[in-house]
């Protein structure tokens, strides 16, 4: 199906897009960039029935998501959507984000490097974490919280420039109130599934003004780049 170009940069065109086409609609303006990529209904739930996001995405929100994997330095991830969604290891480095301190099951059995974790002191998994993953593999950012301001200039400092982190809600929240989030990326499914689902975000208020640079369509689905609007005060 062809994919049409909403808004966007001129002469992006329209049609059968390639797979390299797709990573220069999205590339980040600049370097080091942290973007945030999610999907939704169109009635704002970010899962369906079985409480996982794979229930709602379909195949034009997969080929996003594999081109922002494919461009990214890093992953990250909040280590209950990690758990929710079975992540696994993968051949771009994946930073689970937990204030208690755990790994997923399913990251534990990584090459070393390929999973990080950032933590706090007070968290009660340090010890174990740090004997699966090696102490230098475990990012101690903040005493009872994770600092993510810190937990950006840490990855920053690591090397890694284009960041991606893949939610969940929570900490799409916390990143934004944080101030460290450039880009949000988000995919409309053409569904509604009512329910009491989670959004997007959660937690308390946050405030955050967005300017579109990117919209596609395909079949319905809206694949949007919305930029976050920095303050001039």
């Amino acid at each position: 199906m062809a994919v049409r170009v909403l808004t966007g940069p001129e002469g992006a065109g329209a049609g059968e897009l390639s797979d390299r086409d797709l990573e220069r609609l999205y590339e980040p303006p600049t370097l080091p960039w942290l973007r945030v990529n999610m999907v939704t209904t169109v009635d704002g739930a970010a899962t369906g029935e079985s409480g996982r996001s794979g229930s709602i995405n379909n195949v034009p929100d997969k080929r996003v998501f594999d081109t922002l994997r494919r461009l990214a330095d890093v992953i990250i991830v909040g280590a209950g959507t990690a758990r929710a969604e079975g992540y696994g290891p993968g051949d771009t480095p994946i930073v689970v984000v937990s204030r208690r301190g755990e790994i997923p099951e399913n990251l534990r059995g990584a090459p070393p490097g390929f999973v990080l974790l950032a933590t706090c002191e007070t968290a009660q998994g340090l010890d174990e974490s740090r004997a699966l993953l090696g102490a230098e593999h475990v990012l101690v950012l903040g005493a009872d919280s994770v600092d993510l301001v810190r937990l950006r200039d840490r990855l920053e400092t690591l090397g890694h420039h284009d960041l991606l982190c893949e939610g969940g809600p929570h900490l799409l929240r916390d990143l934004l109130d944080a101030g460290v989030v450039d880009e949000l990326t988000a995919t409309v499914v053409p569904r509604l599934v009512a329910g009491a689902g989670p959004r997007i975000t959660a937690g308390a208020p946050v405030d955050v003004p967005l300017e579109l640079t990117l919209l596609l369509e395909e079949g319905g689905t809206l694949l949007g780049r919305w930029s976050v609007v920095r303050s001039s005060a």
